[in-house]
């Protein structure tokens, strides 16, 4: 698993913009922005958008933020303008039943992802989708301290089965050697600090004592505690190994932002995005996100791209998207006679 909150979180702040009632209420406090208006979330997004893009020289950290909407369709002026002067969003009428509509929007997200992410959204698009409003990141940043390659070495990964792969183990520094981290530890994991650049970013590695599960340190994983736990890193000698990987990682986030409270944007039948178009009849039909990451000796590069995906929808009609497990049946209406019915849990399989 591997995601960008501040992605996610981007995307769906634009969306926000457009949301009204109980679906703006919802966006907010799974946003984090409760008791808050909107002038105060989007002063804060363009305040992380400003403090990040030159923050350390040391570092390559870009974040770009567009709008795409169907050919034809008018949306509110101040909603558009809204996300344009605090997102600095690319906005973009664009032909969605062209043959290159779905080229041209991908291919905005790999150039902002410096081409490690090259497909946010597969063709065609649906005939009721009317916006995509899309958020891309990019991070380059070399360690402060290199992993000298000589040292890398295959070594056992021990996975939660109890079995063990081979992977790239990488060293720093030498076995004679110690090198002062940031450290912090207690019974249940230990935590150390690596930085990039000029030590405005570094990653924060977490790894759980043996016999402890790391769901329940992910469970632990509260912003209280993180809070905590980062405050009391302290510099100790010490020696790391830390292995050598390259991911990609892609999610349909619909079910976990529903379980964190804004499940009212999904519901053709609730969502209130008056604030998009006077009208509505707009919901979030999908939010995508995929994201890419290659550790190394020299740093680490990563890059995410998040998608939200507005439909429309005509108030004396119903939208049944079948995109979760279901049951069908085959049968003969008139004696009621079932021949089949099963449950497809998965369509792939």
């Amino acid at each position: 698993v591997f995601i960008s909150p501040l992605s996610v979180s981007m995307a769906l702040g634009m969306t926000a913009n457009g949301a009204a009632g109980s679906t703006l209420e919802a966006m907010m406090n799974t946003l984090g922005f409760s008791g808050l208006d909107l002038f105060a979330m989007n002063s804060s997004y363009r305040g992380i958008i400003d403090l990040l893009g030159d923050l350390d020289p040391g570092t390559t950290f870009a974040i770009a933020n567009s709008i795409w909407y169907r050919e034809g369709r008018t949306f509110r002026r101040e909603f558009l303008d809204t996300c344009a002067t605090y997102f600095d969003a690319v906005v973009r009428e664009l032909d969605f039943g062209s043959e290159g509509a779905v080229d041209t929007i991908n291919a905005w997200v790999e150039e902002k992802t410096r081409g490690k992410i090259d497909e946010i959204l597969e063709p065609p698009i649906s005939g009721d989708v009317v916006m995509y409003l899309i958020n891309a990141i990019y991070f380059l940043g070399d360690w402060t301290y290199e992993f000298d390659p000589d040292l890398t070495s295959e070594a056992p990964f021990h996975l939660p089965d109890g079995s063990a792969v081979a992977c790239d183990m990488m060293q720093q520094p030498g076995e004679e050697e110690e090198c002062a981290y940031m450290y912090y530890s207690d019974v249940a994991f230990q935590a150390v600090d690596l930085p990039y650049g000029c030590g405005f970013y570094s990653m924060t590695v977490l790894l759980p004592r043996p016999g402890v599960d790391i769901d329940s340190l992910i469970g632990n994983c509260t912003a209280e505690n993180w809070d905590a736990w980062t405050e009391s890193f302290a510099e100790k000698p010490g020696r790391i190994y830390l292995p050598k990987f390259e991911i990609e990682y892609d999610l349909l986030m619909n079910d976990v932002l529903t379980a964190l409270g804004m499940g009212v944007a999904f519901d053709p039948a609730a969502a209130d995005f008056t604030g998009m178009r006077e009208e509505g009849n707009l919901w979030i039909s999908r939010v995508i996100h995929k994201t890419y990451v290659k550790v190394d000796e020299e740093g680490t590069e990563a890059a995410a791209a998040t998608a939200v995906e507005m439909v429309e929808s005509a108030s004396d009609s119903f939208v049944m998207r079948v995109d979760r497990p279901f049951v069908f049946a085959v049968r003969e209406k008139h004696s009621g006679t079932i021949l089949f019915i099963g449950r497809i849990a998965d369509p792939t399989a």
